[in-house]
């Protein structure tokens, strides 16, 4: 870091836009723990509107309904004050940007980028894999928000209509050195998929973002790095050139040196080899390792893939939890003290192909505090996998999780990263 500078009591500091996103512990963070929209939109409302220089925000999902219109209000309202306000959807997870959040925006002038925009629903091409699933906030340079939660409503599924409980989620709002991280990874996204939809001549006439101005390489970007609380964190980047293995490697890491406990929340669960030799190696090592994964049938290829796991993990000692109260979304787990909350998954399409982000936090009271949450959702909604109840499950369950292994297998081997996996 350099070019810091003392603005009252706060410190700031310029990081040069291609700054290394490799992760780095540090102290000085202040980490607050947010359990789905009903805890994350208003905290990420309050903090768009006092915003006064600009905001990034990333997301895989923008919905058109309740919560989706809020914050796209909120990010009107910034605009129309003079905020700068930079958007970037997936173009698979939002695959049209339209309806009233959309013209809010546009109507605003918020520059809205769309991350590899679907072109043919139907192709078989393995970049279609590579998506920006991360979803992270930067207002001011000054606080960020990591974690899972799309910008769309808990009680509505875009699949499945109303759900009668909320979707289990988690995310983090962030203070201290580690945002200036987060800001350079936003400001370097933002660069990058504009020029590459600028020389495609992607997007549509009338946009907002059709008379930018010309683009231009930032020369840094500037954030509060005042410590903030006592807290110790890291932030763990997944991309597909320096950092490619970053959060399964702090996964791993943590299994391995843990002596008590590992609590591990994931919506979709397809470990490779090598994760599930961890997990069973801290099982006979005499830790407890618990899995709370997904119970209901959100997307069946990788639930039924998932369940064709059970047999070898029930065998070596491992707990698996189903919850079945609403959808599972979280991704994120506790090891001893050392806790994770973020947008990757534990399967391969996350761990090795999509941008990623999440949030290592070392210390005692926050990783005791995701645990007893997670233990509560546990309690209000799930339901224990039993190796024998498991091992009787009907023909036709049985055969669809042979042949959604199979296929996530061919999936795996179709994006090339079958060897490392």
């Amino acid at each position: 870091m350099d070019c810091a500078s003392a603005v009252g009591d706060r410190r700031y500091v310029s990081l040069p836009w291609y700054e290394s996103l490799k992760p780095t512990l540090r102290g000085g963070h202040e980490v607050t723990l947010l359990e789905s929209g009903a805890e994350f939109f208003p905290a990420l409302e309050q903090a768009i509107a006092v915003a006064v220089h600009g905001i990034y925000l990333e997301t895989y999902i923008f919905e058109d309904d309740p919560a989706g219109r809020r914050v796209a209000a909120a990010l009107a309202a910034a605009s129309r004050r003079g905020v700068s306000v930079r958007l970037i959807v997936d173009g698979f997870g939002t695959a049209r940007v339209e309806g009233e959040w959309a013209r809010t925006l546009r109507e605003a002038g918020v520059l809205l980028e769309t991350f590899r925009p679907e072109r043919r629903r139907f192709s078989l091409d393995r970049q279609r894999l590579r998506r920006l699933h991360r979803k992270l906030a930067v207002i001011d340079g000054r606080v960020a928000f990591v974690g899972g939660i799309n910008m769309l409503d808990d009680l509505y599924d875009p699949r499945h209509g109303t759900l009668e409980h909320p979707r289990l989620d988690y995310a983090v709002r962030v203070r201290g050195p580690m945002v200036a991280q987060v800001h350079v990874a936003a400001a370097r996204l933002w660069w990058e998929i504009s020029v590459v939809n600028r020389s495609l001549h992607r997007g549509r006439a009338g946009d907002a973002q059709a008379g930018r101005a010309p683009l231009h390489m930032p020369e840094s970007v500037t954030s509060e790095v005042t410590p903030a609380g006592k807290v110790r964190a890291a932030f763990l980047l997944r991309d597909n050139l320096r950092h490619r293995r970053t959060i399964e490697r702090a996964y791993l890491r943590a299994i391995g040196r843990a002596r008590r406990e590992v609590l591990i929340a994931s919506a979709y669960f397809f470990p490779g080899v090598r994760f599930r030799r961890a997990l069973l190696a801290a099982v006979r090592r005499g830790v407890r390792v618990r899995l709370l994964l997904q119970g209901r049938v959100e997307y069946r290829l990788p639930h039924y893939g998932s369940q064709a796991l059970y047999d070898e993990l029930l065998r070596g000692g491992v707990e698996i939890v189903e919850y079945r109260r609403s959808f599972l979304h979280a991704k994120v787990a506790v090891v001893d003290d050392w806790a994770t909350v973020g947008s990757s998954n534990i399967d391969p399409f996350s761990l090795l192909l999509a941008r990623e982000a999440n949030v290592g936090v070392h210390d005692a009271a926050f990783a005791q505090q995701l645990r007893e949450r997670l233990l509560a959702a546990i309690e209000r909604g799930g339901v224990p996998v039993e190796l024998r109840e498991h091992r009787r499950r009907p023909w036709p369950v049985r055969m669809l999780n042979a042949i959604a292994f199979f296929v996530l297998r061919i999936g795996v081997a179709i994006s090339g990263v079958a060897g490392r996996y």
